[in-house]
């Protein structure tokens, strides 16, 4: 007897145990750790009167955003068909026939756009409603609406809920949201100590250029100049000069003998300096000069090649050579860099081809076409030079001129009255002279 009754304890204690043991959360939503209210901008014509309740609210977690709508979106008691609604073609997600709808969309999913705005990281997202003509009828009885939500995070801080792998890896080392990056091209002073002052330039002057990335919260990148093409017209209209190209190759020095270079070494990874020889286009009244700039860059860590590069021509040796050191990557200049010949092994090749920068993993959209101008350039008539240049050694000249004038002056001034002087003493001793006698 006592032997059953220990047994029967027993089995209730393993069955107690059982029950417990059960998952306790089944069928329950698991909460985000992130949540914060989505901000709404409603449009017309659902823009909610004062004091009416938002008809459509949004709350942002660490990966989704969940936006739940109101049956009377309008607010004109008119009940919209969860069917006509949609964003950035997600449909609703709640269960058919539950209201308020509800639509569960990730962060970068259904047609988000992100940007930086100062310190944040704004996802954001449009909910469309779209009316559907009343069943068996041709006629609407509602307008379609959209409303823009916003969802807002703190640049500063990393927002995914998973944990950093190693925790130690700075911030800089992740890659912001959609690889924004400010590409800039800017007209330089004759000393490249800021902005030129002046966008008008003579034939025989250098216009200095500077290509520069900001990279903050990147790892460490370098800038190419990738290509450059000067027009006359900003709607780059005909005719059209690549002064660079070939990517990365400055082709004026080498088509026309001029100056134009690759300033090195980089005053920084994430700046290219260069100069280009001034010039006008031939037979164009007018003096005006766009340029266009095609500007790409490459982790740091990465080696150049023959497709990322910046190569200057040296016409007195006739050869190329890189601003980063390593001028094998300019032999292409000369013919195709963007078909380099095969990789061939041999004795004395490597056992390892040396990979190049677009091989390494970076985001494939860091890249951008920008344009500065316009630039007026102005000629200067060789005779006009020549007559400028007398005019001034003559008014250099004519202070000295004047003086020695004055001094010849003087001393002729002092000479005669010294022999006036002489002659005077020498009369008037021949006058004593004669009266004594």
């Amino acid at each position: 007897m006592w032997y059953k009754a220990q047994t029967g304890v027993l089995l209730l204690f393993f069955s107690l145990c059982d029950t417990f043991a059960q998952p306790r959360f089944k069928e329950r939503r698991v909460i985000a750790k992130y949540q914060k209210p989505a901000v709404v901008l409603y449009a017309e014509p659902i823009e909610p009167r004062a004091g009416a309740p938002q008809t459509v609210t949004a709350q942002c977690t660490d990966s989704e955003v969940i936006v739940t709508i109101s049956p009377d979106l309008l607010g004109i008691q008119k009940p919209v068909q969860p069917s006509d609604l949609s964003m950035g073609g997600c449909g609703v997600t709640s269960p058919a026939g539950a209201q308020p709808f509800v639509i569960e969309a990730p962060l970068q999913g259904c047609g988000s756009t992100v940007e930086m705005l100062g310190a944040l990281i704004v996802y954001t997202f449009t909910l469309d409603y779209n009316p559907s003509p009343i069943d068996g009828l041709p006629i609407v009885r509602t307008n379609p609406a959209v409303v823009q939500i916003e969802c807002q995070y703190n640049r500063l801080h990393n927002v995914s809920s998973n944990a950093l792998n190693p925790t130690w890896v700075p911030y800089t080392s992740t890659i912001s949201a959609e690889d924004i990056l400010g590409f800039s091209l800017v007209i330089m002073s004759s000393d490249w100590s800021g902005p030129s002052p002046s966008n008008t330039f003579f034939l025989g002057d250098l216009i200095n250029l500077q290509a520069s990335v900001d990279s903050t919260n990147h790892e460490p990148l370098r800038v190419f100049v990738d290509s450059c093409v000067a027009t006359p017209g900003s709607n780059a209209s005909a005719p059209a000069y690549t002064f660079i190209g070939n990517n990365g190759c400055f082709l004026d020095s080498q088509l026309t003998g001029s100056n134009s270079q690759f300033m090195s070494p980089r005053v920084a990874q994430s700046v290219m300096q260069f100069q280009l020889d001034a010039f006008r286009f031939y037979g164009l009244t007018t003096s005006s000069i766009f340029i266009t700039c095609h500007l790409k860059v490459t982790l740091v860590s990465a080696n150049v090649d023959p497709l990322n590069k910046d190569c200057s021509y040296n016409s007195a040796l006739s050869q190329w050579s890189s601003v980063d050191g390593d001028n094998a990557v300019c032999s292409c200049c000369d013919t195709s860099c963007a078909n380099p010949p095969p990789f061939r092994r041999g004795s004395g090749a490597p056992k390892h081809r040396p990979r190049r920068a677009s091989e390494v993993s970076a985001p494939a959209g860091w890249q951008e076409t920008i344009s500065v101008g316009p630039l007026f350039l102005e000629q200067v008539s060789p005779l006009s030079s020549v007559s400028q240049s007398l005019s001034l050694q003559h008014d250099e000249a004519s202070p000295g001129s004047q003086f020695q004038d004055t001094v010849l002056g003087a001393v002729v001034g002092v000479l005669a009255v010294s022999c006036v002087a002489v002659l005077f003493f020498a009369y008037r001793k021949k006058d004593i002279v004669n009266t004594k006698q």
